[in-house]
């Protein structure tokens, strides 16, 4: 499923204004916003897959729209799901980019295939 460019350009210019240097990535058959080489947000199945801190995952699904991230059956720990209710206003999408961008500087970075 292609990524709505809007919502792309959304992300962008939160990221903007925050004064973020970030890259984008194909992943996950969605568009992937990279903060120090380390995934932050990016789009999924129609959704958004967000990294968050795992501490605050339990608070956080319980925002409408949210929900835990799943993969093969198995929830991921670190990730959360977001349908576009949690994200239709500006000022919900810049509180879930803003959690992710606050726990960026904690994520471990991914081991690189070599």
């Amino acid at each position: 499923m292609a990524s709505d460019p809007y919502l792309l350009e959304r992300m962008r210019r939160i990221l903007a204004e925050h004064s973020v240097v970030w890259t984008e990535k194909s992943m996950f058959g969605g568009d992937c916003f990279m903060v120090d080489d380390k995934m932050l947000i990016g789009t999924f199945k129609g959704g958004i897959m967000a990294r968050i801190n795992p501490d605050e995952a339990e608070i956080l699904i319980q925002r409408d729209g949210a929900a835990p991230m799943m993969h093969g059956g198995r929830r991921m720990k670190g990730y959360i799901y977001l349908t576009d209710e949690a994200y239709d206003r500006d000022e919900d999408l810049s509180f879930w980019m803003e959690e992710c961008l606050e726990f960026n500087p904690l994520a471990k970075l991914s081991k690189k295939k070599e």
